[in-house]
């Protein structure tokens, strides 16, 4: 797995995806968003969160999807729970993850960082092959992007507190950041 110039990930599936812009000019990419999604809630190994990061899902195909009808989002990765890596958004791109956020007084997260998607939700337990791949991919983000450190790891929730909970108690941070440690 390489990242070229251009922020695209070498031996991964990528996917066609309208819903980002560039990011304003100079800025640093320096902070990784850990977040979660399924869809519907709590359902695995459907098509919906591809055909939501496309701009393509279907609001009629279940009735928790009618919030979705016009919502413009993106992750610049999903890693699904066999541990298979989809690129949305090439990683010198703003993707539309983070909405509205604040990290270290600085606003408007999407600005400056990096978003992973883990297919999952705040409860239940990630899979080891999506923490390996997880691990292996924030490895390689951090070379490519050297302001991002492990301090400059963080989750959705707490860069959007009261508003997201995302990665949730699922998460096992001490499991992550150990396996990062581990392959320096």
């Amino acid at each position: 797995m390489k990242i070229d110039l251009n922020g695209v990930l070498s031996t991964v599936a990528q996917r066609p995806c309208s819903h980002f812009d560039e990011r304003p000019d100079e800025t640093d990419i320096s902070l990784l968003v850990i977040h979660n999604i399924s869809l519907p809630a709590g359902q695995f190994g459907t098509p919906f969160v591809d055909e939501l990061f496309m701009g393509c899902i279907d609001c009629n195909a279940h009735s928790s999807f009618s919030d979705l009808k016009n919502l413009r989002v993106s992750a610049h990765c999903f890693i699904k729970r066999t541990g298979e890596v989809i690129q949305y958004v090439p990683f010198e791109k703003r993707a539309w993850h983070a909405g509205q956020s604040e990290f270290e007084g600085l606003p408007a997260c999407n600005n400056f960082s990096i978003g992973i998607e883990l297919e999952g939700t705040d409860t239940t337990p990630y899979s080891l092959a999506q923490y390996k791949v997880l691990t292996t991919l924030s490895k390689y983000i951090m070379q490519r992007y050297p302001k991002i450190t492990p301090s400059r790891i963080v989750g959705h929730c707490d860069i959007a507190p009261g508003r997201k909970t995302d990665p949730g108690s699922s998460f096992n941070w001490p499991l992550f950041f150990n396996m990062l440690e581990q392959l320096s």
